[in-house]
């Protein structure tokens, strides 16, 4: 409740104040959540790596308000986004460039761009719900919010826009890669959220903000289901992830394994599925600005298809791969758990329909609700292009994905391929993106280990030789100045009168002279 609260509060504030609390609050609840799990290690170091690296974001969010603050004497989003008010301020393009690129910053720690991404995977150290929570409705998409509400900026920062889509497709692309032979069912769910968040970035960039709000939308529905999906399986197989002690589950989880394949549909963009409509008209977007990133947001998609049913494949179909005690086990999960899984079927089944093509949706007399849901604030985002090359593209893209399904199809239920068979065929390339390009390394040695080598010194030197003797120092003086002292109690009467009469002809010497 408490990151509702937050996220609510992200979403309805009129101002970058009250968004940043928002921010910070949904930031905080999620290591809270990552964490939640606290006896074991890893959790832990789970959910210190997604605050220290929702930290780094955050700074640049920080400096953009700062810099807005300067520049415009204003925070409220009504007064900045005023029609005419940042042309009269007469703040100057690249002012505006560096202000967009330190929100963009806030926006690829939170939303997990590249290069910091890596703690995305690591969060699914927490409860499952958690991770549903984390991954489709709330945090992670604040970036993509915080980037769209603010298009008026960042229209006016063609280079920022630039960046932000290569951002987007560069992370899309590793997301996709490293998902293809993940073991792990939660991780590949994971590593398609990474995925999915940079192909909404590539959109925002190409200035289709509506199409990447739409996507936010149907991805909600449907990787909340995948999500809590996977926990009626992780819950039936006892608490094992491991795909590769899957299969043959469908027999055993039907209500499962029939959401699980509307959300597998929906998520690879499979008509008439909710995000075949919006992954379509982001690349349709995409291809009216530049061809080569729609082809390669294209490549993206197959990827998403192949990795997905390789999923669904590998867990519900074959025969069970597990040991006799978990097979013994197995059981549809409580209502408590598959009537959550029918709801967000339904929706990830029709939602689509909110943002109907514009092609089709003249002929056939359906309205584009969304898109004019968000006309008043994201109207002037839309590209236009000829209704027959959106179709054409739809055609062309839906046809490509469903000879990735097939060739998926024939690779791990005709041939029968096993994760085992895998790692025989593709060794090195498997190798390489099983371990994730090997960049959770590459962080660990340019800056987890330098940086602790530095503090190991400076707490050695700084802190130990010279803060503790200097303190220890002073508590030494003033105890050897108080044995000095002491030598002059002598508890002699006498002594005490000789000292009180030099003193006094001494006070009475300097006052004469």
């Amino acid at each position: 409740n408490l990151f509702i609260f937050f996220m609510l509060m992200l979403v309805l504030g009129n101002n970058f104040l009250v968004m940043f609390i928002g921010w910070e609050g949904v930031g905080f609840c999620s290591f809270m959540l990552i964490g939640f799990w606290y006896k074991e290690n890893k959790n832990n170091d789970a959910a210190k790596k997604a605050f220290v690296m929702n930290r780094i974001g955050d700074l640049g969010f920080l400096i953009a308000m700062f810099l807005i603050y300067v520049n415009f004497g204003t925070l409220n989003f009504t007064t900045l986004f005023a029609p005419g008010f940042i042309a009269a301020s007469a703040v100057s393009t690249g002012t505006i460039t560096w202000i967009t690129f330190c929100l963009f910053v806030g926006a690829m720690g939170k939303s997990a761009q590249l290069p910091l991404f890596t703690w995305l995977p690591d969060a699914m150290a927490g409860p499952t719900p958690v991770s549903a929570l984390i991954h489709a409705a709330t945090m992670v998409t604040a970036g993509i919010y915080m980037v769209a509400r603010t298009n008026i900026m960042f229209s006016l920062s063609p280079d920022t826009l630039k960046f932000v889509a290569i951002i987007g497709i560069a992370t899309s692309l590793i997301g996709a890669f490293i998902g293809l032979f993940q073991n792990d069912i939660k991780k590949v769910l994971a590593y398609s959220t990474v995925s999915q968040l940079g192909l909404m970035f590539l959109a925002l960039g190409m200035g289709a903000y509506t199409a990447a709000v739409f996507h936010v939308v149907t991805h909600a529905f449907f990787k909340a289901l995948l999500f809590l999906g996977s926990g009626s399986v992780i819950h039936a197989m006892g608490g094992d992830q491991d795909i590769r002690n899957m299969g043959g589950l469908r027999k055993k989880l039907p209500i499962t394994y029939i959401t699980f394949l509307i959300g597998t549909i929906a998520i690879s963009g499979i008509p008439p599925f909710a995000g075949f409509f919006s992954k379509d008209e982001m690349l349709a977007e995409v291809f009216s600005q530049s061809k080569t990133l729609f082809a390669l947001g294209l490549i993206v998609s197959l990827l998403t298809a192949f990795y997905m049913f390789r999923l669904l494949f590998l867990t519900f179909h074959g025969k069970f791969r597990g040991t006799h005690d978990q097979e013994h086990h197995l059981h549809e999960s409580p209502a408590s758990m598959t009537i959550p899984l029918v709801i967000l079927a339904t929706l990830a089944a029709f939602a689509g329909f909110m943002g109907f093509p514009h092609a089709l949706g003249e002929e056939l007399g359906i309205h584009n609700w969304i898109g004019h849901f968000l006309d008043p604030v994201l109207g002037g985002s839309i590209n236009h292009f000829s209704a027959s090359t959106e179709v054409s593209l739809m055609v062309f893209a839906t046809l490509t994905i469903l000879i990735v399904v097939a060739a998926t199809w024939f690779i791990y239920i005709k041939n029968k391929t096993i994760p085992a068979e895998e790692n025989q065929k593709l060794p090195f390339l498997k190798n390489l993106i099983y371990h994730k390009f090997y960049i959770d390394e590459l962080y660990y040695n340019l800056f987890t280990r330098p940086l602790g080598w530095i503090s190991s010194f400076l707490a050695k030197t700084i802190d130990h030789r010279m803060v503790d003797n200097l303190v220890n120092g002073v508590g030494k003086a003033t105890s050897s100045a108080g044995q000095t002292l002491r030598l002059i109690q002598t508890g002699n009467i006498s002594t005490y009168i000789i000292a009180i009469v030099a003193a006094t002809i001494l006070m009475f010497l300097i006052f004469i002279f």
